[in-house]
């Protein structure tokens, strides 16, 4: 039996629904050669953050200005600079050679700290050839002054904002963090969004305390992070409808892993930590475990998989909210030497 992987995604057709989600990965273009030949359904490149650009042009205008004020021969040192390539416009030139490069779809990825800096970047990249366009909205509410309502309105204005600027389609990567997730998501669709991306993962620093500094620790996922995207998806699939592309990120390191993602109505399952651990190659051993399993159960394609164990398609819908926490709580039990252990 010949397994269709075919999926539609942000109204793209992809040959797989395994994407590449951002990470260095697909910011460089050997690499990123290397996962569409791996099988990629689609490449979506690291987000672009405003932040990074003006802190690079405030830093090369304040080194080209140094001394100008105390020696007046500094003001011939440099010779003349017409053009300078930012972040913004390295990024640009990347996505301009992989699309050239690739045939599958390419979608770019923006982080802005300012309403101005969503649109024009989101423009720019629309401009360059991005297929699609991932909005990562990836900050913390830490101002006590700032009210859910307040914040919630403010991302809601940037998704109108974007979708007015630009005509390529809309994805919107979201945190779980909202109080009120699924009225939410069904309000970003609302403003424009064509899609959504669950979940966006949020690195937490850690301290040194040798120096006592704030460092930046990495720590790839693991597959136990894929049951909280794999409960909302679930949830909000039959809410939002089929022409609504949910993607389930984080978690995704097996074939098996993906089949959940897509059972649950996922149009596509998106992978970074097990690309990053074992290299663009694992992303040929999970389609080929997603292929056997879809065989071994016969379904034929991602159309007939996609969908089938929803809130709604389950026979206990309940066992994705409250009642499934109760279960879990009460289904540990220890193991027979922690519970034979003596008391210390």
């Amino acid at each position: 039996m010949t397994v269709d992987l075919r999926t539609r995604y942000l109204g793209l057709e992809l040959r797989s629904p395994l994407v590449a989600s951002p990470s260095p990965l697909t910011g460089e273009l050997e690499s990123a050669l290397a996962l569409a030949d791996a099988g990629a359904g689609a490449l979506v490149l690291p987000s672009l953050f405003e932040e990074e650009i003006l802190h690079e042009e405030l830093e090369i205008n304040r080194s080209l200005d140094a001394g100008t004020d105390e020696f007046a021969e500094a003001l011939d040192y440099f010779p003349a600079v017409e053009t300078l390539a930012f972040a913004g416009d390295r990024y640009l030139a990347h996505l301009r050679r992989l699309k050239a490069a690739v045939a599958i779809p390419v979608i770019g990825s923006l982080n802005a700290a300012t309403p101005g800096g969503w649109i024009r970047y989101a423009r720019l990249m629309e401009d360059a050839g991005a297929d699609a366009l991932e909005l990562n909205l990836y900050h913390l509410a830490a101002d006590p002054s700032r009210t859910a309502a307040e914040m919630e309105a403010r991302d809601l204005d940037l998704v109108g904002a974007v979708r007015a600027a630009v005509t390529i389609p809309l994805a919107v990567k979201l945190s779980p963090y909202y109080s009120a997730f699924a009225g939410f998501a069904r309000r970003a669709v609302e403003e424009g969004a064509d899609g959504l991306v669950l979940f966006n993962r949020f690195y937490q620093p850690d301290l040194d305390l040798e120096t006592l500094d704030v460092v930046a620790r990495i720590e790839l996922s693991g597959p136990a992070e894929l049951r909280l995207p794999l409960r909302w998806t679930a949830i909000l699939r039959p809410q939002l409808g089929p022409d609504v592309s949910l993607a389930t990120s984080s978690g995704i390191h097996a074939g098996t892993d993906a089949v959940k993602a897509l059972m649950v109505g996922a149009d596509v399952a998106m992978s970074t930590s097990a690309l990053l651990r074992h290299g663009p190659r694992r992303l040929r051993l999970i389609e080929q475990e997603l292929v056997a399993w879809m065989t071994e159960h016969e379904y034929e394609s991602v159309a007939q998989l996609r969908g089938c164990a929803t809130q709604a398609a389950v026979e206990d819908p309940s066992a994705y909210e409250r009642v499934n926490y109760m279960r879990t709580l009460r289904s540990w039990a220890p193991t027979r030497d922690l519970a034979a252990a003596p008391p210390r």
